[in-house]
């Protein structure tokens, strides 16, 4: 890769001269003599081969080459800044990333908010999310690859946080069979219909969590999938209501009106990795988790309040 010619501190003092209206008021701010400032400029513009200032009268006016130019360089030292400021972070235990895995029924919504939230304190930290079903979030953290994990499932060896309770229901197309029965449905009238069942992400020991043991069974990838199949009449499944409380008011899906069993109400928890201590950015990160955890749903894509 070819060296840059220009340093940063040229594009730094360009911009000065540009911003404070002169080689001598831009001297003044950079703490710097003014035939430096001069020199600096000139000598940059050797460099690039072409002309970025020229005099108006006693006033420096950029040239059409130097306004492209200067507003491109705005966004390099802008970046170049953010990367020493991170640096400077990181220097005092603040984390580069923070690798956060989540069940997949968990709402969307409420890791928004919490993430949104989290954006203007992070300095500059990212956030890998990773969605996993079942015993797949619990596998993800024991191998060391994530730092936070939010899961229905008590971990074994782990002190979770308890969050809140996400509700499932068991419903089907209103034109299923079970719905033309009009009747209180129980275990044998489910067990000789078609179940869908989501296929849990982990390869060790994956669960068969809600199988009833019926004969007809598909198995799909997700949880958006399952919604699909049973929203077109393809059989009946238990569902997070909050992803499908919108199938439900418009008619497209109808809770079964069983017996017993017809809703589940697993708690979720927030388990944190044990392999190395908790950073800062970690630590606010699960403080906004737990915030927004308990926020209505309906209000999840309002304007998140300021947490300190």
């Amino acid at each position: 890769m070819k060296a840059p010619r220009v340093t940063l501190d040229q594009w730094r003092t360009l911009q000065a001269v540009v911003d404070h209206g002169g080689f001598a008021q831009a001297a003044e701010a950079l703490h710097r003599s003014q035939s430096s400032v001069s020199y600096t400029v000139a000598r940059m513009q050797d460099q690039l081969g072409v002309p970025l200032l020229r005099i108006d009268g006693r006033k420096a006016v950029l040239t059409e080459a130097g306004e492209v130019l200067l507003r491109r360089s705005r966004q390099l030292v802008k970046n170049a800044s953010q990367l020493e400021d991170l640096a400077h972070h990181m220097e005092q235990g603040w984390e580069a990333e923070v690798r956060l895995v989540v069940d997949a029924a968990y709402p969307n919504a409420r890791l928004v908010r919490a993430l949104t939230a989290f954006m203007p304190q992070s300095r500059g930290c990212r956030v890998r999310l990773r969605e996993e079903v079942l015993s797949g979030v619990e596998e993800v953290l024991l191998e060391g690859v994530a730092d936070l994990a939010i899961s229905g499932f008590s971990i074994p060896g782990y002190l979770g946080t308890e969050m809140s309770v996400v509700e499932f229901v068991a419903v089907a197309h209103p034109e299923h069979a079970l719905h033309q029965m009009q009747r209180e449905l129980n275990f044998q009238d489910l067990e000789s219909q078609l179940q869908v069942v989501i296929r849990d992400s982990g390869r060790n020991q994956p669960r068969d969590v809600g199988w009833l043991g019926a004969e007809q069974r598909w198995t799909v990838g997700s949880l958006a999938t399952a919604a699909t199949f049973v929203s077109s009449g393809l059989g009946f499944a238990w569902l997070p209501r909050h992803m499908i409380e919108r199938e439900i008011k418009e008619g497209v899906l109808k809770i079964l009106p069983l017996d017993k069993g017809g809703s589940r109400h697993p708690t979720f928890y927030l388990y944190s990795s044990k392999d190395k201590p908790l950073g800062p950015a970690t630590q606010i990160l699960i403080e906004l988790i737990q915030t927004f955890d308990t926020a209505p749903l309906d209000a999840a894509f309002a304007a998140p309040q300021q947490v300190i």
